[in-house]
């Protein structure tokens, strides 16, 4: 391998590695024991390591570890300290999770965290595990933990769309990509299976569940090799971070990962094609790039079409494509090839080329004997159209891996216009070579008497030197060929003619049109590389000062502004962002957003021409669509969704003054950043928002849970005393008048109707604040359901009331004041709004490990569209109504219900009324002991 300078390490990363390893090695070491599903061994790999660790004797916390009942697990536990678990109350509820704070204070070398995507209980410091993980780690602690592949984040809808089931808890890729360590823990699906039959993952119950829904043999295969290619990708992921670290060039053949190399002549697409189909039979990713050396920087535009629309079908066949620069095309593809560690380069049939100019192919074996090179036979019919190819030998076009929209052109390609200035600046360069070197021996013609020949030559080189710098390498060969025949004619004796009477003169020609070549050559090239340099340095810079500008933004307008402000700088293109509606239904913004003029005739031309049909489509299927892409191409602006961390924000729509740019890799690839960032910038705003709205709603909330609570004491005492008042008035002696008796029969009821509707804004306040303690008793459905019946039959009088409760219900663990409260509540409404002689159903069925309580009528039914709506505090299910309440009794059944772990929700019942259905956990009831009988019955 030739020495290449690019292989030199950069200073400012070798300092940003320093800078990492130090962070890295204050902080604390992550392992994590990663599977397929529950029941491979995760738990008990990890426990396994502990006790070895602790043998070699390192000491070992048990933080969190999860035995589900296992006793293999269990007795892997031995003597391993276990860290107490904190409580913590929560609706009534003592829930036991992992104390952070006392992991900190003991500072433990090494601690045990199981399950990495565990959602902690509210009230605790953070809403995650992995984020106590987190600490613990920055805190120096090394941390072993376990995790399953449906809990990563990227794969959580793959593994649902395959199972059926999509778990809620799941962690960020980033977390199990910058684990220190990855041990996967894997067994085959039918020893898993056998696992699970014999009652090693779940109890007996619980696993013949499991093995008809997720636990089927299809769902753990695909598990199995969901689990197995993730891996994969982190061990590749870890070989290249340690050849960037180690400095290492040389191919690791780990994979079959593929380069194709494309070229400006015929034939790309087949070899293009060629590749993908490799890859395909491989199952292996592979890149596609085009060099560009100084002799290809200026091409017609034809061609460059061509080599665009190359690239452009290796990226729609899933390739990662690149334009790179470099003077020499083998070695710029060889280091490619060992940047990105790709075995194996596919390059297509080598072309007829000099005799001493051998072909790529066997540059690339020179240059890398250890890669496996791959050439491509020519297609059948492999021809060039006339277009392509026309004007080879003299005009070239604007560079293209540098080139920006509107720099050089702007029409469209393909048009004979938009080659005329281009051919005129061309051809002005070689008449200023030319004069200048004329114009060089007429200035020195008159000093030749004081200067000596070899200074006249000198003064021609520097005219050569100064054309190459300007005008590029054909202006500086004509200018050399010119000044040379100058130096002859002016200066050599006999002057004045073109005639050599001296040998010595005709090698001061050669020298000097050798030495006039060569430094046109190099100064071409240097002007090349600068350019190259020049336009990655405006790249850069224009990233910066958006990234900068939007950094500072907190409103979505000022984000619109700096974007297209942004694009109109870094891109000369007309933009516009548009934003989703709470339907996500995008929307044009108004005119004039974006701090553009509303009546710019350009700006009217760009909106008149967007088409939201298409931009819709792009936001819904999160893909590109419009000017250059396989989606409506004929549009003449480019629809680019803006893709969140969380979720696709809106569509950029772009009009390029040039259409060509949209297939240049490069300015692509800066677009598709530029899109990146304003939407993680709409994100940060839209949670700015949320947060605000939040902060705002509970300190809405604890203000009005309150005053409720203030309220309900101060006016509690009296209602009771006026309440015993009206029931001791109408008891008096002597009687009362029967109209004295009906108003104290009216006061009575009126009392205690305000004294209901005070204790429940009580409730509603204790329930919410957690104040409330459950009294949680496993007892029969029958009894409450009859408690309530009877507690509510003053105001069920007049309607038909029925109860449908199977004889064999399990026993149900629940407080019954509050169930009682909740039926109660229901019937009540139910009374409520159906007239006299309405049927109330109450009825019970078993739906899996749920039982579901239902109380429905035949009345008018709920009000459309408002099913969710009527759980909401002050909320009625008639908006203008003369029946008495506020709203607050179904508010106050959903809370008591959610405190049980259960739900509730309302839709039409079997009898065309209102239903309720309330579904509570079954949980395993204790086992009944077995009465004795006596042998005798007396």
């Amino acid at each position: 391998m030739f020495p290449n300078e690019s292989q030199r390490p950069d200073p400012d990363a070798l300092l940003a590695q320093v800078q990492a390893q130090e962070r890295k090695a204050a902080r604390g070491k992550l392992r994590i024991y990663f599977g397929a599903s529950a029941g491979v061994g995760k738990t008990y790999a990890m426990l396994a390591a502990a006790r070895k660790l602790r043998a070699e004797g390192q000491a070992v916390l048990v933080g969190v570890v999860e035995t589900h009942g296992r006793s293999e697990t269990a007795a892997m536990l031995g003597e391993l300290e276990v860290l107490p678990l904190k409580r913590i109350d929560y609706r009534g509820k003592s829930i036991a999770e992992f104390d952070l704070d006392a992991a900190l204070e003991r500072c433990p070398p090494l601690i045990l965290m199981d399950e990495l995507a565990h959602s902690n209980a509210p009230g605790s410091r953070h809403p995650k595990r992995w984020q106590d993980i987190e600490e613990l780690l920055d805190a120096g602690i090394d941390v072993l933990t376990t995790v399953n592949v449906q809990h990563l984040e990227s794969l959580n809808d793959v593994v649902g769309g395959i199972t059926g089931i999509r778990v809620g808890e799941t962690v960020p890729d980033t977390v199990f990509d910058q684990a220190d360590e990855v041990v996967l823990v894997d067994i085959p699906a039918d020893e898993l299976l056998a696992r699970l039959k014999s009652g090693k993952v779940y109890q007996e119950q619980q696993a013949e569940r499991a093995s008809k829904n997720f636990f089927r043999k299809g769902n753990l295969i695909a598990l199995r090799e969901l689990a197995l290619r993730r891996t994969a990708d982190r061990v590749e992921d870890d070989v290249r971070a340690y050849r960037v670290e180690q400095s290492i060039a040389d191919i690791w053949k780990t994979g079959a990962a593929l380069l194709a190399c494309v070229g400006p002549r015929p034939g790309g697409e087949h070899t293009v094609r060629s590749t993908a189909r490799l890859a395909g039979q491989l199952g292996t990713g592979w890149h596609a790039i085009y060099v560009e050396t100084p002799s290809l920087h200026r091409l017609p535009a034809a061609r460059r079409e061509h080599i665009l629309k190359t690239l452009k079908l290796a990226e729609s066949l899933g390739a990662t494509t690149t334009v790179i620069s470099g003077r020499d095309i083998a070695l710029a593809a060889v280091d490619y090839a060992r940047g990105h560690n790709l075995s194996k380069i596919v390059v297509g049939r080598a072309h007829p080329t000099w005799p001493w100019r051998p072909p790529h192919i066997k540059r690339l074996a020179l240059y890398a004997p250890d890669l496996d090179l791959i050439e491509i036979g020519r297609a059948s019919k492999e021809t060039a159209s006339p277009a392509a190819w026309d004007g080879r030998a003299g005009a070239r076009g604007a560079e293209l891996g540098g080139d920006i929209p509107g720099d050089d052109d702007t029409s469209a390609p393909g048009q004979s216009g938009a080659k005329m200035p281009w051919l005129r600046s061309r051809a002005a360069g070689y008449l200023i070579a030319a004069t200048s070197s004329v114009a060089t021996a007429l200035v020195a013609t008159p000093l030749a008497e004081w200067l000596d020949l070899a200074n006249i030559a000198m003064l021609f080189l520097l005219m050569v030197v100064l054309v190459a710098v300007r005008f590029g390498r054909g202006p500086s060969v004509l200018g050399t060929c010119v000044s040379v025949a100058c130096f002859d004619f002016f200066f050599v004796p006999p002057r004045f003619t073109f005639a050599v009477t001296d040998f010595q003169y005709v090698i001061t020609f050669v020298v000097m049109l050798a030495v006039g070549l060569i430094t046109g050559h190099l100064t071409a090239g240097l002007r090349f590389e600068a350019r190259i340099a020049s336009q990655r340095e405006k790249r850069s810079r224009a990233l910066y000062e958006f990234a900068r500008e939007l950094s500072g933004a907190l409103q979505a307008e000022q984000i619109f502004e700096t974007t297209q402000a942004a694009i109109q700088r870094a891109f000369r293109a007309r933009s516009t962002l548009m934003v989703p509606d709470d339907e996500g239904r995008l929307r044009m913004p108004p005119p004039g957003a974006g701090g553009v003029s509303a009546v710019d005739a350009a700006y009217i031309a760009h909106r008149s021409a967007l088409d939201i049909g298409i931009a819709q489509w792009s936001f819904d299927h999160a893909e590109s669509a419009g000017l250059g892409t396989g989606t409506l191409p004929a549009s003449r602006i480019f629809y680019l969704p803006l893709e969140a961390p969380m979720r696709t924000r809106g569509v950029l729509a772009i009009e390029p003054a040039n259409a060509r740019w949209i297939l240049i890799p490069e300015q692509r690839q800066q677009l598709d950043t530029f899109a990146a960032l304003a939407a993680i910038a709409l994100e940060r705003v839209h949670y700015i928002e949320v947060a605000q709205n939040a902060l705002v709603n509970m300190e809405s909330e604890r203000l009005r849970n309150s005053l409720l609570a203030a309220l309900s004491h101060d006016l509690r005492t009296p209602l009771t005393s006026l309440v015993g008042l009206s029931e001791s008035l109408a008891g008096s002696k002597p009687a009362l008048a029967p109209s004295q008796l009906d108003m104290a029969a009216a006061l009575h009821d009126e009392a205690l109707r305000m004294s209901t509707l005070v204790s429940n804004l009580l409730d509603m306040a204790r329930i919410q604040s957690g104040e409330v303690k459950f009294n949680l008793q496993w007892q029969p459905l029958e009894e409450v359901v009859g408690s309530a019946l009877r507690a509510s039959a003053s105001q069920l009088r007049g309607h038909v009331v029925g109860t449908r409760l199977p004889s064999d219900l399990p026993l149900l663990r629940y407080d019954a004041v509050l169930i009682e409260r909740v039926l109660c509540n229901l019937v009540e409404n139910a009374a409520k709004y159906t007239p006299p002689g309405s049927r109330i159903v109450v009825a019970a069925a078993l739906h899996g490990a749920w039982i579901d309580i239902m109380v429905y009528d035949d009345g008018p039914g709920l009000p459309a569209g408002r099913e969710e709506a009527i759980f909401e505090k002050f909320t009625r299910g008639e908006r203008e109504s003369a029946k008495p309440g506020v709203g607050l009794g179904l508010a106050i059944c959903r809370a008591i219900v959610e405190a049980h772990g259960g739900r509730i929700a309302a839709a039409p019942s079997p009898l065309g009324g209102a239903g309720f259905t309330i579904s509570l956990p079954l949980g395993t009831p204790p086992e009944m002991p077995e009465l004795e009988q006596d042998s005798q019955h007396e």
